[in-house]
């Protein structure tokens, strides 16, 4: 049986960069994934692509719809079966993400990184790497939507974030855990996730703020947010979808001027719901206008009504996106 040919990208992150004798991690010149990357062959045959070479915090979501254009070319021009993107760790999920949400494609595309750069002791990148492509070319990764693959574990773009500063088995999926395991000898899927809507998008020009609820806030960020032209918020709430009663009336000020109101909880497990009845409670947030998001972090909230105000600014459309 012929080989599949994929799609590889590089965008730098800890698996591109080295440690110097000082301890500190950055990029030194040529990506060394770049030159030594024994054993893909094996498992397929190779475009690669390196469009940037950035720590992971520089990403921002134009980087990654320029992710989402090359994909797209290399499937139309050259007809890829999958492709495989290496990221920074700290940013990752939320690339994983925006291109699960905008990529009309069934093709098995896979993202992973590193925790620890490529010349530290324990360098995790290049085994990452290696099993990325085992879940790219696997026939059971395809149709199942844009894949995380990092420590031996396959977990959806829609669940997966990053749990721990340093640990290499950082990638977690809260509540539901991973959908497939890579071993020594095969690619091991156990369930097919539930897919979400995909988004078509050329640009991206609304600008949408993450705010956190704390103990005694007030509203003063939020009209802040009013102030500075933002296009939406999300609020990390507390709990299952409550904020202090001080910031009410700063909240209820940004649905009166059509900026949506986007909620998470800031608990790792669990979401936000409409329950309790105090001022502040969900129950009233929710009679606000404010939407209510189905689980999703704060970070991906931001990103999906980013893509939903690039459609329409219309209420009940934005509302729609997060049931």
């Amino acid at each position: 049986m012929s080989k599949k040919t994929l799609l590889l990208i590089h965008t730098g992150g800890t698996i591109s960069m080295s440690e110097d004798e000082s301890g500190s991690v950055k990029p030194e010149g040529e990506n060394p994934l770049m030159r030594h990357t024994p054993n893909l062959n094996d498992y397929a045959d190779f475009f690669v692509e390196a469009p940037f070479t950035l720590p992971s915090p520089h990403i921002t979501p134009d980087h990654m719809l320029e992710l989402k254009k090359i994909i797209e070319k290399y499937y139309l021009e050259k007809g890829i079966h999958g492709a495989v993107i290496t990221h920074g760790t700290d940013t990752l999920e939320e690339t994983a993400y925006f291109l699960d949400l905008t990529l009309r494609l069934s093709i098995p595309i896979v993202v992973t990184g590193a925790m620890r750069s490529s010349n530290e002791i324990g360098a995790d990148g290049l085994y990452n790497l290696i099993s990325a492509v085992r879940v790219a070319t696997s026939d059971e990764a395809f149709g199942k939507g844009v894949l995380v693959a990092l420590n031996d574990e396959i977990h959806t773009a829609v669940n997966v974030t990053k749990t721990h500063a340093s640990n290499v088995s950082t990638f977690q999926s809260p509540q539901y855990g991973p959908i497939g395991i890579v071993t020594k000898n095969a690619v091991l899927f156990h369930h097919t996730p539930k897919l979400d809507l995909k988004y078509s998008i050329s640009e991206l020009s609304k600008n949408v703020a993450i705010i956190k609820a704390y103990a005694g806030m007030d509203s003063r960020l939020f009209s802040a947010l009013a102030d500075l032209n933002f296009d939406g918020v999300i609020i990390e709430a507390l709990g299952q979808g409550n904020l202090p009663p001080g910031t009410v009336s700063g909240i209820q000020d940004l649905i009166e001027k059509n900026i949506p109101v986007v909620l998470v909880s800031r608990c790792f497990n669990g979401i936000a719901q409409d329950v309790y009845g105090y001022e502040g409670g969900g129950r009233q947030l929710k009679k606000m206008g404010v939407i209510f998001s189905n689980g999703l972090n704060g970070q991906k909230a931001r990103l999906k009504l980013m893509i939903g105000l690039a459609q329409s600014d219309d209420p009940e459309y934005i509302a729609a996106m997060f049931k």
